[in-house]
């Protein structure tokens, strides 16, 4: 990804800019390590449309009879391995949600909290502050769990995963990355679901804190680098009318 399309993919909710340079300077020496990884090249890549269309090519120019009725089941385990169970009801390429390109599309769509006891908390991506510049706010010392759902298209994206950063006046209190793995385009949005976690508690863990979030796939390709604010209180904001 050149550098106007990372800019694209990058969005920021009111980071104080003393936090955020200090912040980028930690982050700068992980990405350096991590573009010192040895990558394997792979040869020419199709896009995933001209590799199906080239299969049911070959396919129906293959055999009659018995076998031709063993390529069917060649051809549905095939798809089934490629692009899941929805592709065997169709022979419509389109509708499988493939394109033209190489290049796969990732699409981070919302995120939710979950807490119990509370009404689940939908947020779109990307995040719209409060007046006070926070995307949400969290009750201290309490159990949580959040879910996010991302859309896949054009074709399969390889080691799709996640970081999450937070910071507390410009102190890393948390630096965490997930494997999400393997996904292949189709029409039905994925959802992801993190372990239960609990906010930190007392009086000191109260307050605001900035937090950088970001999915990237094997060939460091970004899809979403975001930037935000949220707010730890004694209490859980009132809820709307």
């Amino acid at each position: 990804m050149d550098h106007k399309e990372e800019e694209e993919a990058s969005v920021s909710v009111s980071v104080p800019p003393e936090e955020q340079e200090q912040e980028e300077e930690e982050e700068g020496e992980e990405e350096d390590q991590e573009e010192q990884e040895v990558k394997m090249a792979l040869g020419p890549q199709l896009p995933l449309k001209d590799l199906l269309r080239l299969h049911l090519h070959l396919h129906k120019g293959e055999g009659e009879g018995e076998g031709e009725e063993e390529e069917d089941d060649s051809l549905r385990r095939w798809k089934e391995q490629l692009l899941g169970p929805d592709a065997l009801h169709t022979t419509n390429i389109p509708a499988l949600g493939v394109g033209e390109t190489v290049e796969p599309e990732v699409t981070i769509l919302n995120l939710t909290i979950l807490a119990p006891g509370r009404p689940h908390l939908l947020l779109p991506i990307p995040f719209l502050p409060d007046g006070k510049g926070h995307a949400f706010a969290l009750k201290d010392g309490t159990a949580y769990s959040f879910r996010f759902s991302f859309a896949v298209s054009n074709n399969i994206v390889s080691g799709l995963k996640y970081s999450h950063t937070v910071w507390k006046t410009g102190v890393r209190v948390e630096n965490q990355k997930v494997m999400l793995g393997t996904f292949s385009p189709q029409q039905e949005p994925y959802t992801y679901k993190a372990e239960e976690d609990s906010t930190p508690s007392g009086i000191f863990a109260r307050g605001s804190y900035s937090a950088r979030l970001k999915f990237v796939d094997d060939d460091g390709k970004v899809y979403l680098d975001m930037r935000y604010s949220f707010e730890i209180r004694k209490d859980w904001p009132a809820l709307p009318n």
